[in-house]
């Protein structure tokens, strides 16, 4: 069995004032091509297929358009989760049409998919909250999905039944996980888990959350998830949340992030983008294969001293959307930026270094490198006002309000 793992699409994010959606339109094109090219029998999509909880148009058009497409005619099931940025409501809304063309929703951890069959011979055979088991056209052997979108700790609690508990989410879930699979995922099948959150090895240092993702390791977010929670009969778990594709774990079967198909922050500068291809058979850990994606345009970061330079190399990277520092003895007049942006349509961010600042304005250096993460910003002000640096207290309540912004 081939199963195409992608996740983290974020249709309808842009970048500053730069618009995304034609890259997007393409790298969804690229998609769709890999899967009829390596004849893909199902596609997972990992969560945060939008950006935000109220998507433009034209990225809820991408999304229903290439999720039909991927069907294949409904002989290629597509089965997608909410993740953090998407709102559960709005994922699951279509599911009664989307079913009719292979396509299956699931916006909360305890979604009940009902069974149904296509004339394609797509079957959903079992379902329970948080599982599937799904008959495939064109393969007999059957593939069973254990689903746990995002949700916070509080609801994923609630949904476990489990409100009141002083149990650790990470052992609750391991709990629903082992109970769900000990009843359906024998050897006579393919057992996957696909899940949108913060997952690692225990004992490894936490990964580094994208640039402008809104966390959900901090309080107020899911705990961390261990690579040990996951039940033994899986044989691959398909990770969304990450951006930069990343194999967790390998020690009983892969554990991996397939990364978003472009890079969405200069933090992901020239990171490269891919699709992960898993074939599994029954009884047997599952084998990875990592497909390339080349559609999105390049982010590069870049320093450059004096306008000569930056025209030069400006010249060279017609093709990159650039964050571009530009350090100069001197404040940078209308003309040079007009001259900048004259040579390259890409400049998403200018930012003036002025070397000898105090001379100029006799004042001390004030640079803020508006690059920089929104803890580090947030941080950087609050010693400047107070004088001294935020507590962690502090820090954890700005990182709450982060994770919290798109569900007030």
């Amino acid at each position: 069995m081939k199963i195409l793992h992608t996740s983290d699409w974020h249709l309808g994010k842009r970048l500053e004032n730069f618009s995304r959606l034609e890259e997007q339109q393409s790298v969804m094109q690229e998609i769709c091509e890999i899967a009829d090219r390596e004849k893909a029998d199902v596609v997972l999509v990992a969560g945060d297929l939008f950006d935000t909880f109220n998507p433009p148009t034209e990225a809820v058009d991408l999304l229903y358009k290439t999720l039909k497409r991927l069907t294949a005619n409904g002989r290629r099931p597509v089965i997608a989760i909410a993740g953090n940025h998407d709102s559960p409501d709005r994922i699951e809304a279509p599911d009664p049409l989307a079913r009719e063309c292979g396509i299956i929703f699931a916006g909360y951890p305890n979604a009940l998919v009902p069974p149904f069959t296509l004339e394609t011979g797509l079957k959903v055979l079992k379902t329970d909250e948080g599982f599937l088991e799904v008959s495939l056209p064109e393969n007999n052997i059957p593939l069973r999905i254990l689903l746990t979108p995002y949700a916070n700790e509080y609801r994923l609690k609630i949904f476990l039944g489990e409100e009141d508990s002083e149990e650790e989410l990470r052992s609750l879930l391991e709990k629903k996980w082992q109970s769900l699979a000990d009843r359906y995922c024998d050897n006579r099948g393919v057992n996957i888990l696909m899940t949108h959150l913060l997952m690692v090895r225990k004992g490894d240092p936490l990964p580094e959350e994208p640039e402008e993702e809104k966390p959900i390791l901090h309080v107020g977010g899911a705990q961390t998830i261990y690579t040990e929670n996951i039940p033994w009969q899986i044989q691959y778990t398909a990770l969304g949340h990450l951006h930069r594709m990343q194999q967790v774990d390998a020690s009983t079967s892969p554990v991996c992030y397939s990364g978003s198909p472009l890079s969405y922050s200069f933090a992901e500068a020239n990171q490269k983008k891919y699709i992960l291809l898993v074939e599994a058979e029954p009884g047997k850990s599952a084998s990875l294969r990592e497909i390339p994606l080349s559609r999105g345009k390049r982010l590069l970061r870049k320093k450059v001293t004096g306008m000569e330079e930056a025209l030069h190399w400006l010249t060279g990277n017609q093709t990159a959307l650039v964050e571009l520092t530009l350090v100069t003895d001197t404040f940078l007049t209308a003309i040079d930026r007009r001259r900048l942006n004259a040579v390259h349509e890409g400049i998403v961010s200018l930012i003036p270094e002025v070397v000898n600042r105090e001379e100029l304005d006799g004042h001390p250096s004030s640079h803020i490198d508006l690059s920089q993460s929104m803890e580090t910003l947030f941080r950087d002000y609050f010693t400047y006002e107070k004088g001294q640096a935020p507590n962690e207290e502090i820090m954890q309540l700005f990182r709450e309000m982060l994770a919290e912004e798109d569900e007030a």
